[in-house]
């Protein structure tokens, strides 16, 4: 299997916002949103543009504008040029950012074909890992307190073809909502267009009735002691049998896969049940993924009535008794488990019943989001152990590909944590019309298999 390549690395600069614009220093408390998040790895994105132009040019153009935009949107959006504090328990983690703090942006050259970079074939996961900047490391103050970098930018050049700008940071500090709002204002700044809206920093409006914070404290205290605060690559080792890939179900696929779905529940149940194209995009894959898994022998011996677990995050912002701005800087999410039997996943209308779980997990959020949430952590640590947990990362109404620094929309965005998570990565399409993208990392022997089932699914359909 080939190699990963390197990347010529051109220069470092620390970015931070415009001097005399914000506060000296200024802090912004964790909320119990925030709280779960502190134990997951950093976020890892990376965005393709074609930019057809000389080395030259783009060091001496497009690099310039881009450092100064980044500089004016770090003003609005200073938790991400700050630090997590982690004091000793029993001391509240929270986010500090004074006049001092930067970003680390890394630029690099890369001599490789920028197609073949962003095609959505069967190729080694290392291949896009030289794009992901480093998190500059974290590091401890005589009174036993982590600080721990949230934010780390790459832009790699490709001369005549594109660029790519990669970005590492840590989930505590923003959700997908919270970091596409900042990727979109970054390019509306290089744009001079202006068009997006301030962030909002609001702790007070989110409100804490059943004393999760108190719960998942605990549960942090419990971690922090050994818990690795520059987790974030993972040994070559590791991911050398892996490839990864993206696949593609066309809008035609998804529509005919709504109405089977809701006739099918329809003939059963008069309840209305919530069918969307990411369900169904989660029910197909999911299934095709246990298949894949069964095919190949991997997972534990036949138990009909094993279950399954798929696992999700729904944003809260609208759902809450007081609803936050789409605008809201920061974690709120709910986190979803969805359990189906072994045997109904397998059986002819598997991808039916892992819709109509996932169908009525959603709706099940209508009656309260927090519903539960006490055991999102415990829960999350027993079907994980159990090894049958699949997750989804993205989804199609984030629309990253609108993300246009004025070089039209991304040619490909990848999720690069899905290599080591082993998540489902799942967006639109570049055309926001034509279906959706679903990114995957597997071995390569299971990404044969899923490749064939998946195919056979949609012809199915």
């Amino acid at each position: 299997m080939a190699q990963s390549h390197s990347v010529e690395v051109l220069d470092h600069f620390q970015i931070s916002p415009p001097p005399g614009l914000i506060p000296t220093s200024k802090s912004l408390p964790l909320t119990f949103f925030d709280l779960p998040w502190l134990l997951c790895r950093p976020m890892q994105s990376l965005f393709f543009y074609d930019l057809p132009h000389s080395i030259v040019y783009l060091m001496h153009n497009i690099l310039p504008a881009l450092k100064t935009s980044l500089s004016l949107t770090l003003r609005h959006f200073f938790p991400l040029a700050g630090n997590l504090l982690c004091p000793p328990p029993p001391h509240k983690p929270y986010i500090l950012f004074d006049d001092r703090d930067w970003v680390s942006l890394t630029v690099a050259k890369s001599t490789v074909d920028f197609n073949q970079v962003i095609s959505d074939h069967e190729r080694d996961v290392r291949e896009l890992h030289p794009f992901v900047p480093n998190l500059p490391s974290a590091r401890v103050t005589p009174d036993g307190t982590r600080v721990v970098p949230l934010l780390a930018v790459q832009i790699t050049l490709f001369p005549n073809s594109g660029l790519c700008i990669g970005v590492q940071f840590r989930h505590v500090v923003a959700d997908g909502m919270a970091f596409n709002h900042f990727m979109k204002f970054w390019a509306s700044m290089l744009r001079s267009s202006g068009e997006q809206p301030l962030p909002s920093y609001d702790r007070a409006m989110v409100k804490d009735p059943n004393g999760l914070e108190s719960i998942f404290l605990e549960e942090w205290f419990n971690w922090a002691s050994s818990w690795d605060y520059n987790m974030g690559s993972t040994p070559d080792e590791q991911l050398a049998d892996k490839v990864r890939a993206t696949f593609v179900m066309e809008r035609e696929h998804i529509d005919r896969l709504k109405c089977r779905v809701s006739v099918q529940h329809r003939d059963s149940n008069p309840g209305k049940l919530h069918v969307s194209t990411f369900v169904v995009t989660c029910a197909l894959t999911w299934v095709s993924l246990i298949k894949s898994q069964e095919e190949i022998g991997v997972g534990d011996p036949v138990d009909d009535d094993k279950l399954y677990y798929l696992s999700f995050v729904a944003d809260c912002r609208q759902r809450l008794e007081i609803k936050l701005p789409a605008t809201y800087f920061g974690n709120c999410l709910a986190i979803c488990f969805v359990p189906v039997k072994r045997s109904e996943l397998l059986a002819g209308n598997g991808i039916v019943a892992a819709a109509k779980a996932i169908g009525n997990k959603i709706k099940e959020l209508e009656g309260g989001v927090l519903r539960g949430a006490g055991k999102w952590l415990s829960n999350w640590k027993e079907v994980s152990e159990e090894g049958r947990l699949i997750t989804i990362a993205g989804s199609p109404n984030l629309r990253v590909y609108e993300t246009d620094f004025g070089w039209g929309r991304p040619r490909k965005r990848e999720l690069v944590q899905i290599d080591v998570s082993g998540a489902i990565y799942i967006s639109e399409r570049r055309d926001r019309e034509s279906g959706v993208e679903v990114g995957l990392a597997l071995p390569r022997s299971r990404m044969d298999v899923f490749n064939a089932i998946f195919g056979q699914c949609l012809k199915q359909i």
